[in-house]
């Protein structure tokens, strides 16, 4: 029962950090963007390829 003294502030103290740490991703703007890192994957690196252009249209 003595363990409880401690344990209870320190998962509050964990949970609140938790809630900052996400609060500060939403300000910082790590949601806006959800397609760009699974495009940036994909991309080649010629700096060509973008979201919806296909590159076999392109003219040389």
């Amino acid at each position: 029962m003595n363990t409880l003294i401690y344990l209870i502030p320190i998962a509050l103290l964990l949970g609140g950090l938790g809630l900052a740490a996400f609060l500060w991703s939403m300000k910082s703007g790590q949601y806006e963007d959800l397609d760009g890192a699974a495009w940036r994957v994909l991309d080649d690196g010629d700096g060509t390829a973008k979201p919806g252009h296909r590159t076999e249209d392109r003219q040389p």
